[in-house]
């Protein structure tokens, strides 16, 4: 008698921890293996595909979403989702990991800053999407309602465009009305191991409201109630290993600090400084830029950021620092447009 209860407590326990096969795209995915998938996307008779890779660990446990190349720009991001096809063994996986590998493949083979050249949207302005809109559309669409609402916790990962030179930065959702969800945000953001990590505080957006679209990929998934976290990491659009490095080790001690993955090796706990609100400039004149400072920069209020003359060579606008501190983007290239953001700065506590 004995032996069976034992036996009995074995089958359940199994039972209880084993994976079962994850259904995406109308394939399951069996517990352990990893597949892709090429969802294909037309409008108007222009085509597209999103390409993902499905992770289903051995054994049960929650469920990851990440996307990369909602700005086909951005390679970093890009070239990191690539490398973790590889480092994330769906062997020793607890749960499962949606990773889309390129949202935006339009905008990667067209070499397109911020839109996707079939239809000019900027993708990260398109959410919640339209099943029967434009490209840029039915692509967050499919996002939308075929990999955030199936994930327990999301990550959005973003790199400075063509003519952004941007620091690197964790950054996290958070508001007043769900503070359990913008507490385990921060948790997630501070696990990352970047040295700084912008609050997006989402008390007074309007795109937090009920009746308003999103318009940002992570804003979908917090508006419905997903612990929601970006990375933003690389610069001008340079596929530069080191920066693809980081994202990838981002996710991977990610994955350690939302226990998907064993603890192999200590999630780094670094100092972090949190920037809590920022301040932009924006051009008031078409013109060419000349940039005085660079990304990561420490400003005070007053200080010359750089200036703006018209094509022969009169300064139209100089550019100052409206408040104290870190330069998180500065337009990086000469071309401007009135109404373009020229700097970004991030204020924190000191």
């Amino acid at each position: 008698m004995k032996n069976i209860v034992i036996l009995a407590i074995l089958i359940f326990t199994q039972n209880n921890f084993a994976q079962n096969s994850f259904n995406f795209d109308g394939k399951e995915v069996a517990a352990g293996t990893k597949a892709h998938f090429k969802i294909p996307v037309e409008h108007q008779g222009v085509s597209t595909f999103i390409p993902i890779t499905i992770f289903n660990g051995a054994e049960a446990g929650e469920t990851l979403g990440i996307t990369a190349g909602i700005h086909g720009f951005e390679y970093p991001p890009i070239l990191g989702a690539q490398r973790l096809i590889q480092s994330i063994d769906p062997n020793s996986l607890k749960g499962t990991v949606i990773l889309v590998q390129l949202a935006n493949v339009k905008s990667f083979l067209g070499r397109s800053a911020f839109v996707n050249p079939t239809d000019g949207k900027n993708l990260n302005r398109s959410f919640p999407g339209k099943e029967e809109g434009s490209i840029s559309e039915k692509i967050a669409y499919f996002i939308s309602n075929s990999v955030i609402n199936r994930v327990d916790y999301f990550l959005d990962m973003h790199a400075g465009d063509a003519p952004e030179d941007l620091m690197s930065y964790g950054a996290y959702y958070r508001n007043d009305d769900m503070p359990e969800i913008s507490a385990t945000g921060k948790e997630m953001a501070l696990a990352m191991g970047f040295n700084h990590v912008v609050i997006f505080d989402t008390d007074e957006k309007a795109y937090m409201k009920a009746e308003n679209p999103s318009l940002y990929t992570s804003a979908e998934s917090f508006k419905r109630g997903i612990p929601s976290i970006d990375i933003e990491c690389g610069r001008l659009g340079i596929p530069d290993s080191e920066s693809a490095n980081q994202v990838e080790r981002a996710v991977l001690n990610l994955l350690q600090q939302l226990n998907f993955t064993p603890k192999v090796e200590a999630v780094p706990n670094l100092p972090t400084i949190l920037i809590t609100n920022r301040t932009y400039n924006e051009s008031t004149v078409d013109g060419i830029f000349y940039p005085l400072k660079k990304a990561g920069d420490y400003v005070v209020t007053g200080m010359k950021l750089g200036y703006t003359t018209d094509f022969f060579g009169s300064v139209k606008e100089t550019v100052y620092a409206d408040a104290n501190g870190l330069l998180l983007l500065i337009l990086g290239t000469p071309p401007v447009n009135k109404g373009d953001t020229l700097a970004i700065i991030g204020e924190f506590d000191q």
